[in-house]
C-alpha cells in the first residue's frame, strides 16, 4: 500500500488529490509500493534548499531526496521512499509559461520527483531520455498529455 503525506498550509484539495494521483501512478507503473513526503513550498525556501543541498544559488521547481541515496532504491519492501520538495509558486509560473494546466504541471512534478526517489536520474544524455521517456508515458497513461 502507498501513503502520500502532503504539508502545506495552503494548497487546495485539487492540488492535494493531483499529487497524490500522480505520485501513486508512477509508483504503479513500476508496481511498486512505499510512502513518500510531499512538502510543498514557495520559490524562497526552494531556493534555500537548493542551495544547502546542492549548492545551486537559485529557486528550482522540485527536488527529491530518497530514503536510502545511493542503496538499490526500487528493492525496498513498500516502506519510506523519501521526500519531494515542489515549490507550488513556481510550478505555477511554469503552467503558465509552458501554456498547459496547473494540474498538469503539478503532476509532472510529482511524477518527476518520484521517478528520483525509484533511483532514476538525468545526469547523461541516455539517463535524461529514459526518465523524459517513462514522465511522458506515465502522464499520458493519465490522461495528462501534453
Amino acid at each position: 500500500m502507498t501513503e502520500v503525506w502532503i504539508e502545506c498550509q495552503n494548497a487546495d484539495d485539487a492540488a492535494v488529490n493531483v499529487i497524490k494521483n500522480a505520485s501513486c501512478a508512477a509508483l504503479a507503473h513500476f508496481e511498486k509500493g512505499g510512502d513518500i513526503n510531499v512538502i510543498l513550498v514557495d520559490n524562497a525556501e526552494i531556493h534555500a534548499l537548493n542551495l544547502e543541498h546542492r549548492g545551486i544559488d537559485r529557486a528550482t521547481d522540485v527536488l527529491s531526496f530518497p530514503a536510502n541515496e545511493g542503496e538499490e532504491i526500487a528493492a525496498l519492501p513498500d516502506g519510506f521512499l523519501g521526500d519531494i520538495v515542489i515549490s507550488l509558486e513556481r510550478a505555477f509560473e511554469q503552467a503558465e509559461e509552458y501554456g498547459h494546466s496547473n494540474e498538469r504541471e503539478l503532476a509532472f512534478l510529482t511524477v518527476h520527483g518520484t521517478l528520483h526517489l525509484l533511483g532514476y536520474d538525468h545526469m547523461t544524455k541516455e539517463q535524461e531520455d529514459e526518465m523524459f521517456s517513462l514522465q511522458k508515458q506515465i502522464l499520458d497513461n493519465m490522461g495528462l498529455k501534453r
